[in-house]
C-alpha cells in the first residue's frame, strides 16, 4: 500500500445500512433481504474486509446521510494502482456487500453477543405526545 493512501478520498464507501437486513431497499438496502444481515456494524464490516483481504479504513466518526442516527463507514479499495484485484472473488462493490454480508452473521463477537441481545427487550419507545385519553 505504498502509493495508495493519499488516494484515500477516492476509495470506496460501504455504509452498514448497504446489508442490513432490518431495513428496506427505500431506507437505503443495497443487496435483497434474504442476502443481508441483521444490524451490522461497521467494524464487523472491517473484519470482514480484512479477512476477504481487501484494504478497508473504518470512519466511525462518519454517519449515514439519510438517517444520521446509523453512525459509522468503511471505505474500501478493490483494485491496486495497477489494475489488478487484491481479492479474484470480489470484483465489485456489490460483490463484496454480498460477501460481507454473508460473513458478518459468523463474526466472533456477534457470536457471544447474540443471546443477551434477544432476552433484552425494552419498553415502548415512543416518546412525547401519547399520555392518557382526556375522557
Amino acid at each position: 500500500m505504498d502509493g495508495e493512501t493519499p488516494n484515500f478520498k477516492k476509495w470506496n464507501i460501504l455504509y452498514p445500512v448497504y446489508i442490513n437486513s432490518k431495513k428496506t431497499i427505500a431506507e437505503g438496502r443495497r443487496i435483497c433481504a434474504a442476502k443481508a444481515c441483521e444490524n451490522p456494524t461497521a467494524v464487523e464490516i472491517g473484519d470482514c474486509c480484512s479477512h476477504l483481504k481487501i484494504p478497508f479504513a473504518i470512519e466511525l466518526d462518519k454517519a449515514y446521510p439519510r438517517d444520521f442516527m446509523q453512525v459509522g463507514r468503511v471505505r474500501f479499495i478493490l483494485k491496486r494502482s495497477d489494475g489488478s484485484l487484491y481479492n479474484q472473488a470480489i470484483s465489485s462493490k456489490k460483490h463484496l456487500m454480498l460477501h460481507v454480508a454473508e460473513l458478518v452473521p459468523r463474526h466472533p463477537g456477534r457470536v457471544k453477543k447474540q443471546e443477551p441481545a434477544a432476552t433484552s427487550t425494552t419498553g415502548p419507545s415512543k416518546s412525547g405526545k401519547g399520555g392518557k385519553k382526556k375522557r
